[in-house]
């Protein structure tokens, strides 16, 4: 089961659905765990209520995909906007289509500047990508940046990070404020500039010019693309502190980057995060 932080509306976005004349309706304690209280909803405009209340509801607003059992609570209809996650879940959405419900995928809006501030695979790629730095360097229990002691100097961790989108550029930044030594690697030849720009160093094997495909994600690569990146990698990340993965492929699994033998080759107490998690994985 999912543990979720987030909550889909803030007192300001519900006062402007009140403005526009929306009657609302927020779940009691919905945004507890986002630190905003039932209070600041209510002084907003909205009523408190509890989750039944989405039956009476034209427009539901939620974080995730509605269950079978929430769906069978909705009126005919009614428009369910959410991240609905529906690669490899069809049978969610067939469920959806069959309870006549309007469903909109926030995750497909299209990344274009006119849809930019409804883009929330970009809002929340970028705090993964900062998060995953702060978790693995608590999980890592030494120093990130280099350290001159009396009792000598111990060196900057040095971290890799795999996949340089939205949440790998972060994640750059991140370990870079921090003081570490940053390198990153990406299948997109026009992603180097990017990583350069930040104070990383960017490494990409010879036998790969580029492999970007639509929309700026990368495309499948190759098996000998996959073999050079994988010999590339395997030298590399066994120098590695810490590894971040954020590869993903629209509709596809997560391309596998970081073979068992590779995390056998890793240093003791070296820290790997793979925000790929959700869609298989970059690491075996």
């Amino acid at each position: 089961d999912v543990t979720e932080g987030r909550v889909s509306a803030s007192p300001d976005t519900v006062k402007r659905l009140v403005g526009l004349g929306f009657d609302v309706v927020v779940e009691a304690g919905a945004g507890s765990a986002s630190r905003i209280v039932d209070g600041a909803f209510e002084k907003a405009g909205a009523r408190i209520g509890k989750a039944g209340d989405a039956a009476k509801a034209d427009i539901v607003l939620k974080l995730r995909r509605p269950n079978a059992a929430e769906l069978k609570t909705y009126r005919k209809g009614a428009v369910v906007i959410a991240t609905m996650d529906p690669h490899g879940h069809e049978d969610a959405v067939a469920a959806m289509a069959a309870a006549g419900v309007t469903a909109f995928a926030m995750e497909f809006m299209p990344r274009i500047t006119r849809a930019q501030s409804m883009d929330v695979l970009s809002s929340q790629a970028n705090l993964a990508g900062y998060r995953a730095v702060i978790d693995a360097t608590a999980e890592y229990d030494r120093a990130m940046p280099m350290m001159m002691t009396a009792a000598g100097t111990v060196p900057a961790a040095k971290v890799f990070v795999m996949g340089a989108g939205v949440a790998g550029l972060q994640a750059i930044a991140t370990a870079r404020r921090l003081g570490a030594v940053v390198t990153a690697t990406d299948v997109r030849a026009a992603a180097g500039e990017q990583v350069q720009s930040l104070g990383a160093k960017f490494i990409m094997t010879d036998a790969l010019k580029d492999a970007s495909g639509e929309g700026g994600y990368a495309r499948e690569l190759t098996d000998a693309e996959k073999e050079a990146q994988a010999a590339l990698v395997a030298d590399h990340i066994a120098r590695q502190d810490i590894v971040i993965t954020t590869a993903l492929i629209p509709g596809r699994p997560a391309p596998k980057l970081v073979s068992a033998a590779m995390v056998a080759a890793m240093q003791p107490g070296s820290v790997i995060v793979d925000l790929a998690v959700e869609r298989g994985g970059n690491v075996e």
